[in-house]
């Protein structure tokens, strides 16, 4: 039995379904939203201003991605620990870690004299992430049908990049009328106070409903397609055997980890190179904003659609199509030379993030194991989110090398041609009705 605030849980209690859940399905879109509001904030203006307001060398490439780089180890690394902690001390109580590590945030940015402050302020801004965006999706695969990760993973991405994009806008055109340091101060306070209240308020605990699809699957009476769990793994593994199989041992799940770290080279291009990209060739603070928010509503909203896509067709097509079509968007943008060719550019990149993103976090959770597949979504998002990091590293090396921005457009493209080819070759279908268990 699990407690969930004053109430108790029986594993019988537990009906799996988002219809039958659709309250607690609703509070964890509020939560996703709200987290990608926190991170979009810094989406635009911070990238923009990194020379006028924090003194960030003209040209340093390397540099301007160093505040990626925290947040994206970090980030990282607390995806890890989020999905071990969750699975001993609950769901809820990690995402609620994880929103008051997010209150100092907006008082470093407003008070910030250099940009190692800033790069400071993202570590903080990690850890909020890995706690909170990993329980919302964890959380809504809990209590989703196995046949329904798909869409259930569509909609918590979907509700995250939306509010990432809105964060984005918004606070480009607050900047622009008011003050941009408190313009960022103001926004990112009241979102995190909002979230965390609504989280402490409204917020249940779903590990009873994954420790109630094991007894199932343990008494022989799970219904369904039986997924294709790897063979050989205790029920109640390590953290390092977790760890070494979804990383290495694992064939599939390598090849979806390796996907997940290679398509965050995109969003840490979007993030640090697109506005200064675009400052460069003219445009202002508003008009970045709507291009790099494009990407992201296009991003958000097509997974409404691309999320169920996989519950119908499988996992593996739209993993493949999505890393090639995002890659081609990055490709064609340092061509672009005016804001529409540029928005395309953007949306197209969205349509491959959004055919890519929640099909991997499905594709990860249909051949976990429910006894530990807190931990080995958080391995993958371990390997994901460090894609921030190695990614910014990488592309403001190849930048700082070549002497050019457009050189870290084309590095990451190519990434994602042969991440691509790395899924096509080496990974199976995940989703048990196109490959199940014997």
């Amino acid at each position: 039995m699990a407690r969930i605030g004053e109430a108790v849980l029986r594993p019988e209690d537990c009906v799996h379904g988002i219809h039958a859940n659709i309250g607690q399905f609703g509070q964890q879109l509020v939560q996703v939203f709200f987290v990608g509001l926190t991170i979009g904030l810094q989406r635009t203006v911070i990238p923009a201003l990194a020379e006028t307001e924090f003194g960030l060398p003209r040209g340093s490439f390397l540099l301007l991605m160093a505040f990626i780089v925290s947040f994206g180890f970090v980030k990282g690394a607390m995806n890890f620990v989020a999905g071990r902690l969750s699975e001993r001390l609950g769901r809820r109580r990690v995402l609620l870690l994880g929103w008051i590590v997010a209150l100092p945030i907006p008082f470093i940015i407003l008070y910030a004299p250099t940009w190692g402050w800033i790069v400071a302020a993202n570590i903080l801004l990690g850890v909020n992430q890995g706690f909170a965006w990993s329980m919302t999706v964890t959380s809504k695969v809990d209590i989703s049908l196995p046949e329904q990760r798909g869409l259930a993973t569509g909609f918590n991405e979907f509700a995250g990049y939306a509010g990432v994009a809105i964060a984005g806008l918004v606070t480009g055109y607050m900047a622009t009328a008011f003050d941009p340091r408190f313009s960022l101060f103001a926004f990112g306070l009241v979102i995190a106070v909002l979230a965390l209240a609504s989280a402490y308020l409204f917020s249940q605990e779903t590990l009873p409903w994954a420790r109630a699809e094991a007894s199932r699957h343990a008494a022989g009476i799970f219904s369904g397609p039986r997924p294709r769990f790897p063979e050989g793994v205790p029920d109640h593994p390590t953290m390092s055997q977790v760890f070494t199989l979804v990383s290495f041992r694992h064939r599939t799940f390598s090849a979806l980890s390796q996907a997940g770290c290679v398509e965050k080279f995109v969003d840490a291009l979007v993030w640090a190179f697109f506005p200064v990209f675009l400052l460069q060739r003219g445009l202002d603070v508003v008009d970045i904003g709507w291009v790099v928010g494009v990407y992201g509503v296009v991003w958000g909203a097509s997974q409404l659609w691309t999320g169920p896509l996989s519950d119908r067709i499988g996992r593996k097509k739209p993993i493949v199509a999505g890393m090639w079509i995002c890659g081609a968007g990055v490709a064609i943008t340092p061509f672009g030379d005016s804001v529409l060719v540029w928005a395309g550019a953007a949306a197209l990149t969205g349509i491959g993030m959004a055919l890519l993103y929640p099909t991997l976090i499905a594709a990860v959770s249909d051949i976990s194991h429910p006894n530990w597949r807190g931990s080995s979504l958080g391995v993958y998002r371990f390997w994901r989110d460090s894609g921030y990091a190695i990614g910014a590293l990488l592309i403001g090396l190849v930048a700082d090398t070549v002497g050019v921005l457009e050189a870290g457009f084309w590095f990451t493209a190519a990434c994602m041609g042969l991440s691509g080819l790395w899924v096509l070759f080496a990974a199976e279908e995940t989703h048990p009705r196109f490959n199940g268990a014997d």
